[in-house]
């Protein structure tokens, strides 16, 4: 379904598209770098607006969020689209493609979160959600309204500019943040995107919601111990709190590097938790992704998988009374 964009500008005989940093002149017909994007009549339209390529039920820690509501379910929905263009891309069919949808309204998506156990509220993932920005919006403007208490979540990969971010901000509970890597190099040459955007996105929201970061260490590109020092004190620049989930990557797309070596990310773990609180390692089976107070040590909450078990109750540790930086 066709939308309004939401932000905007008219240049003489061109529309520049507001939502990311590529600010794209968009002509009649023709499409942004996200290819969602476009004129028809004079009008400037995003032609995803409520078409949904994936629903399902996750654990939350599958987002990865480990910090935010543990061994609770969520709603996930998504649609296609990106504006990046990452070579190794998880979710290609729909980030870098127009897959078959379902049409979801907005009051169709609130009447279902209700119906699921367990079920804390919505994420907005698989694909870049910020290129669903106009549904997004409104789904989670109005989810808000109908009842303040569900969760509205966000996995993104943090490329949007300053002014739509702020105005979604007040209806987000958490979000989880792809910082690719730490260079512009990087991001120019893998991503077809820039890295001081999504600096700038991770500031904004740790002042505003729940933040977790990830960041997939892909071989030979951005899987140096140098690289993810400097990831880790940039984050404990903005909260030294912020989790970080350092990802295995496995070859994918049109990226056929090896998997990344599984010591090479443990002593990233270990580098980055110099820095950090809490680092953990995903994509990676049979490692302690159990959370532990970064004071005493204790045990605060045990993962086996997506099998989750709360230690605790309220916000400081039960043994040593340090206050831990999770949202019950």
């Amino acid at each position: 379904m066709d939308s309004k964009i939401l932000f905007y500008e008219n240049l003489e005989d061109k529309i520049r598209c507001r939502v990311c940093p590529h600010n794209c002149f968009i002509d009649e017909g023709k499409f942004g770098v996200c290819k969602l994007r476009t004129v028809k009549n004079g009008e400037p339209l995003a032609i995803n607006y409520g078409e949904v390529t994936s629903l399902s039920v996750d654990p939350i820690e599958k987002k990865p969020l480990y910090h935010y509501k543990p061994s609770k379910d969520i709603l996930s929905i998504g649609s296609f689209g990106c504006n990046m263009t990452c070579s190794f891309c998880q979710n290609y069919e729909i980030s870098q493609n127009r897959p078959a949808t379902e049409f979801i309204s907005v009051e169709k998506l609130i009447s279902i979160i209700p119906t699921i156990e367990n079920n804390v509220g919505v994420a907005f993932t698989y694909n870049e959600p910020m290129m669903w920005y106009e549904y997004m919006y409104d789904a989670s403007k109005k989810i808000k309204e109908h009842n303040k208490d569900t969760s509205v979540v966000v996995v993104t990969n943090g490329y949007i500019n300053e002014e739509p971010l702020s105005a979604l901000l007040p209806y987000v509970d958490a979000m989880n943040i792809d910082l690719k890597g730490y260079t512009n190099k990087y991001y120019n040459k893998v991503c077809g995107a820039k890295l001081e955007p999504v600096l700038e996105t991770i500031k904004r929201c740790n002042d505003h919601c729940h933040v977790e970061i990830t960041t997939l260490l892909v071989t030979d590109e951005n899987d140096s111990l140098e690289e993810a020092g400097e990831i880790a004190k940039f984050i404990a620049s903005v909260n030294e709190n912020i989790p970080l989930h350092l990802s295995r990557y496995f070859p994918k797309y049109k990226m056929d590097n090896e998997a990344t070596n599984i010591e090479k990310i443990t002593v990233a773990q270990k580098e980055a938790k110099k820095y950090l609180k809490y680092v953990y390692i995903g994509n990676v089976g049979g490692v302690d992704n159990n959370t532990y107070c970064s004071k005493c040590g204790a045990l605060l909450v045990r993962r086996d998988g997506y099998s989750t078990e709360v230690c605790i109750k309220g916000g400081r540790c039960e043994v040593c009374g340090e206050e831990i930086y999770i949202v019950m």
